[in-house]
C-alpha cells in the first residue's frame, strides 16, 4: 500500500468534529423515525391475525394472544363487490392527478419565472401557494357554499335564471371534474414552488446565449428550462406513482360528504372504504389487510416505476 492510499484511509476512518455535528443534527430526525415510521410497523402482524381484545390485558398482549388468521383477512378485500370500483377510482384519479397536477405545475413556474416585476411574481406565488396550507374540512364547507342545493351561489343562481337547481351531490357524472378540479386548486401552487425553485437555479448564461444566437422565448423553454427540469420532473414522477395506491381522504371523503349514496362508484376509494368498514364494526384485522395490501402495492410500483427510468436513464433513478 502507497503512502497515499495510507493517508487517504486515514483521512476517511478519522472521526471530525463535522461528523459530530451532523450527527447530533440527525439524531432527532432519527428517533422520528423510529417512533413514528418503524416502530408502528409491529402493527402489521394484525393483518394476520384474529385480533381479539381481552379484558385486562395491553394492545400488544391482545394482538400476541390473538389467534393467527393467516391470510383470511385479506378476503375482505378480495371478495368485496366494490374492490373493482374502489381500485379503479384510486389508480385512475392518481393517474391524472400525477399527470395533470405536473403539466400544470411546471407550466405555471415557468409562466411566473418570465415575470420581469419581482413583486407580481412573489403575490402571484403566496395566491396559489395559499390553498395548500387550508384544510379539506375547510375547503368541503366552501365548495358546500357553491354546490348546496337549498342555497348554494350556483342553484341560487340557476333559480335567478328561471333554471331548476341541480342535486350537485347526487350527480355522480360530475364529480370527477370537481375533485380533479379541487386537488389542482389546492397542491398546484405547493408543486410549482418546487419546480420554480429549480428553475432559479438555472445558470442565466444559458438564457443570455439563446437570446444572443436569436431563440425566442418559447424555444429558450423547450431546449432550456424543460431539460434542465428533467431530473426533478422525472423524481416528482417516481414518488407520486409510489402514492398510487394512496388517496387523500379528505380529498375524497370531505367534499363528497361521506363518498356514499349515487356518488359512491365516482368517488369511492381504497381509504374512504376502510373508514366506511371501520365505522360499519368491521374486524380491524380486516381492515389492517386492506392498508397492508396498499403498502406493499405502493413499495412494488414505485420499485418498477424506479427501474424502467434507471433502464431509460440512469442518472434521473432515484435508487
Amino acid at each position: 500500500m502507497t503512502k497515499a492510499k495510507k493517508e487517504k484511509k486515514n483521512i476517511k476512518g478519522k472521526w471530525s468534529r463535522n461528523d459530530t455535528e451532523l450527527t447530533l443534527l440527525a439524531v432527532p430526525t432519527a428517533i422520528w423515525y423510529v417512533l413514528f415510521s418503524f416502530l408502528p410497523m409491529f402493527g402489521l402482524i394484525i393483518a394476520f391475525k384474529d385480533y381479539k381484545i381481552m379484558p385486562g390485558k395491553s394492545f400488544i398482549e391482545n394482538v400476541i394472544n390473538s389467534s393467527w388468521a393467516g391470510f383470511k383477512n385479506f378476503e375482505f378485500l378480495i371478495k368485496s363487490n366494490d374492490l373493482f370500483v374502489i381500485l379503479r377510482n384510486t389508480i385512475v384519479y392518481n393517474l391524472v392527478f400525477i399527470v395533470v397536477g405536473m403539466i400544470f405545475a411546471v407550466a405555471l413556474a415557468i409562466m411566473i419565472s418570465e415575470l420581469h416585476s419581482k413583486r407580481k411574481s412573489k403575490v402571484y406565488q403566496t395566491l396559489m401557494f395559499f390553498p395548500y396550507f387550508m384544510s379539506w374540512v375547510v375547503v368541503s364547507y366552501f365548495l358546500d357554499a357553491f354546490l348546496n342545493q337549498d342555497n348554494g351561489l350556483i342553484n341560487s343562481m340557476l333559480r335567478d335564471a328561471g333554471s331548476s337547481p341541480i342535486q350537485w351531490y347526487m350527480s355522480s357524472n360530475v364529480w370527477p371534474f370537481i375533485l380533479v378540479f379541487m386537488y389542482l386548486w389546492k397542491t398546484t401552487g405547493y408543486n410549482m414552488i418546487i419546480y420554480l425553485s429549480s428553475i432559479s437555479g438555472i445558470d442565466t448564461t444559458l438564457y443570455e446565449a439563446a437570446s444572443i444566437d436569436g431563440a425566442t422565448k418559447w424555444q429558450q423553454v423547450v431546449n432550456i428550462t424543460l431539460p434542465c427540469l428533467k431530473k426533478v420532473i422525472i423524481m416528482m414522477f417516481i414518488l407520486n406513482v409510489g402514492k398510487v395506491f394512496y388517496s387523500d381522504f379528505g380529498l375524497f371523503f370531505q367534499l363528497s360528504q361521506g363518498a356514499s349514496g349515487s356518488i359512491f362508484n365516482t368517488t369511492a376509494t381504497i381509504d374512504t372504504y376502510v373508514y366506511n368498514a371501520i365505522k360499519s364494526a368491521t374486524p380491524i384485522g380486516m381492515t389492517s389487510a386492506v392498508t397492508f395490501f396498499q403498502s406493499v402495492s405502493c413499495c412494488i410500483t414505485i420499485l418498477i416505476a424506479n427501474a424502467i427510468v434507471k433502464k431509460i436513464d440512469e442518472e434521473s433513478s432515484i435508487i
